[in-house]
C-alpha cells in the first residue's frame, strides 16, 4: 500500500525504504517532479529532506539559509521543521529553478513574509547577509557554485548553528582514488577543510547521496 504523497522509490533496501518513510504530501510531490523535470542537480532525496527538517526543529530555526533552492524541494523540507514565525532564504543561480520554487512555496500556502528568494550567486549575495545570524545553513546543488565561500557561509552561522552539504557521496566516486573529476575533487577539498576546521564538528550522513553536516563549537 503507497501513503498519498509518498514517493515512489524503486528497490527494497534500507536507503528506499527510509525515503518511503519520509512520506513526501502531494505539493512536495509536485514540486520534485517539476525539479526533475527542469534538470541539473537532482533535488535532495526524500529521506535527506526529513533530515533537513529534523535539524532544523532542533535548532529551533528561525533564520535559515538554503543555497540553492531545488525547485522548492529544498525549502519546503527545512520550512517543515523551522518555527512558524521563522524565515527563510532562498539563493539560487538558475532562475527557472527559482521559478518552481516560488510556485512550490505558493502551493503549500506559505505566507509571503516567511521566505526570502534571491536570484544571484554566492560571491554576489552572501556579503549581504549578516555573519552569525543563522540557526542553519543549508548547500544543495553542485558544490562548485559555493565551496570557494565555505568560509563566508560557516561566518554566517551562530555558534551552535549548523552547515550542511548535500550530495558528496553521489555515485560513490568520493572514496575512489581513481576518480579525479572536477565535481569530486572539489567534494574532496570541501569535505577535507570542514573536518579540519576547528571550528566545527562535523559528520557523513550515508542517506541519499550524502548530506555533510556540521555544527558550529559554542
Amino acid at each position: 500500500m503507497t501513503i498519498a504523497g509518498e514517493p515512489r522509490t524503486g528497490g527494497t533496501g534500507g536507503a528506499a525504504w527510509a525515503d518511503r518513510y519520509a512520506a513526501e504530501d502531494p505539493v512536495l510531490a509536485a514540486a520534485r517532479s517539476r525539479a526533475t523535470a527542469l534538470g541539473g542537480p537532482p533535488p535532495v532525496e526524500p529521506a535527506v529532506g526529513a533530515t533537513l527538517a529534523v535539524l532544523a526543529a532542533g535548532a529551533g530555526a528561525r533564520a535559515v539559509v538554503s543555497i540553492g533552492s531545488g525547485g522548492g524541494v529544498h525549502g519546503l523540507w527545512l520550512l517543515r521543521g523551522m518555527r512558524p514565525d521563522g524565515v527563510l532564504t532562498v539563493l539560487d543561480t538558475d532562475a527557472a529553478q527559482l521559478r518552481a520554487a516560488r510556485q512550490a512555496l505558493a502551493d503549500a500556502g506559505v505566507a509571503p513574509g516567511r521566505t526570502r528568494l534571491i536570484f544571484g550567486t554566492p560571491a554576489e549575495v552572501l556579503p549581504r547577509l549578516s555573519p552569525g545570524a543563522y540557526d542553519l545553513v543549508a548547500c544543495a546543488g553542485r558544490p562548485a557554485e559555493y565551496a570557494a565561500h565555505l568560509a563566508a557561509l560557516v561566518g554566517l552561522v551562530r555558534p551552535g548553528g549548523t552547515l550542511t552539504c548535500h550530495g558528496l557521496l553521489a555515485g560513490d566516486r568520493i572514496g575512489d582514488r581513481a576518480a579525479r573529476d572536477p565535481e569530486t575533487v572539489t567534494w574532496r577539498d570541501l569535505a577535507r577543510a570542514v573536518r579540519e576546521d576547528e571550528d566545527l564538528t562535523s559528520a557523513v550522513l550515508p542517506i541519499g547521496t550524502g548530506l555533510l553536516v556540521a555544527t558550529r563549537r559554542a
